[in-house]
């Protein structure tokens, strides 16, 4: 599967782990004045001022969280970067530093971590983060990921999940389900696959379900929109356990109700069409999908004319009070209880 076409492998065992450190990240400038001490100590150094600093991570791991039958390793490497960026910019912060920690077998060889590492690359050189450090080791396991984001705000413009009253908007970022669609097809199509393998997909009509799946974007877009547009969220979360989840983790933290109006919830045609061919419900893939990285907060009512007839932006419901519960309006004005079936790495198959 990792063979190249000079049918070179070069065995980990040769590097050893700073060697390999050393090779992997040769390649990485420093773009962010606050990187004083970056890859090659104990810990990395960071200086700021009069600022908050942000830290995240996320692990993922082979046979649970990815595919490597369907994954590209360089798109496995954007990905993983993107998940922990998502998690910055959902706390209004400006991600400056990752570091990357990495499992493997020993059936991956250099040139297999050259990718992965060549889609980390990618990601810090779009999104202008430093890679500052991390670890390797060996697993009996297959391959696991595990990177750490670091930002920065201003005290006063840190957003958590716990601001949110009554009477708030309830907004989202771009559109929903796609991600999900796209393992979906994936995992028909490896299927597909495996039964015929000179049968090739044409994944061509899915492609933007695909990318939403394999190639997700931050949305760093959406902080730096929000800062133009003066408008400070009064909560926040980035949307990858799915719409219905995140909702319910805002309420929560906020110690509020909702009501979410189905008719509101943003889709792409792409996503509704294949909703139908895989005979599913687009407004229960976007409720309990997951995996969009799409930024859903809660802006107070006096803001609403500044985010109004913006593309980038629909407003799905409002906060209520507690008592009042948090609900899903459907489309003939039916009160469905909001509940939360996002994906759990957990849960049995």
């Amino acid at each position: 599967m990792f063979e190249n076409k000079e049918n070179s492998r070069t065995s980990l065992e040769e590097l050893g782990e700073f060697g390999l450190i050393d090779h992997l990240t040769r390649h990485f400038k420093i773009k962010q004045s606050t990187t004083v001490k970056g890859v090659g100590d104990d810990a990395a150094v960071l200086r700021f001022k009069d600022v908050d600093t942000v830290v995240t991570t996320d692990l993922l791991v082979e046979g649970v969280h990815f595919d490597l039958g369907y994954m590209p390793l360089k798109h496995l490497g954007y990905k993983a970067v993107m998940v922990n960026l998502s998690d910055v910019y959902a706390m209004n912060a400006r991600a400056t530093q990752i570091t990357v920690s990495i499992a493997v077998s020993n059936r991956f060889p250099l040139e297999a971590l050259e990718e992965l590492y060549a889609g980390i690359a990618l990601a810090c050189e779009l999104y202008k983060v430093d890679l500052v450090g991390g670890d390797t080791t060996s697993s009996n396991k297959g391959m696991l990921i595990s990177v750490t984001a670091i930002g920065t705000a201003k005290k006063e413009d840190v957003v958590y999940r716990s601001g949110a009253k009554p009477n708030d908007l309830l907004v989202v970022s771009g559109d929903l389900g796609g991600a999900y669609l796209g393992l979906q097809v994936l995992k028909r199509e490896q299927e597909v696959f495996a039964v015929n393998p000179k049968n090739q997909p044409d994944l061509s009509p899915y492609a933007y379900l695909v990318e939403r799946q394999l190639k997700p974007e931050a949305r760093k877009d959406i902080v730096e929109l929000l800062e133009k547009l003066d408008v400070r969220p009064t909560s926040m979360i980035d949307i990858s356990d799915g719409l219905s989840s995140e909702i319910l983790h805002l309420c929560k933290e906020s110690n509020v109700g909702c009501f979410l109006y189905e008719d509101k919830i943003p889709l792409d045609p792409t996503v509704i069409s294949t909703c139908e061919e895989f005979n599913l419900d687009s407004s229960m893939v976007a409720l309990n999908g997951g995996e969009d990285y799409e930024l859903l907060f809660t802006v107070d009512q006096k803001k609403f004319p500044k985010i109004k007839g913006n593309p980038n932006f629909t407003v799905l419901g409002h906060v209520t009070e507690k008592e009042e519960g948090a609900y899903l309006i459907s489309r003939n004005n039916s009160k469905i209880p909001l509940t939360a079936q996002g994906w759990d790495s957990f849960a049995s198959d």
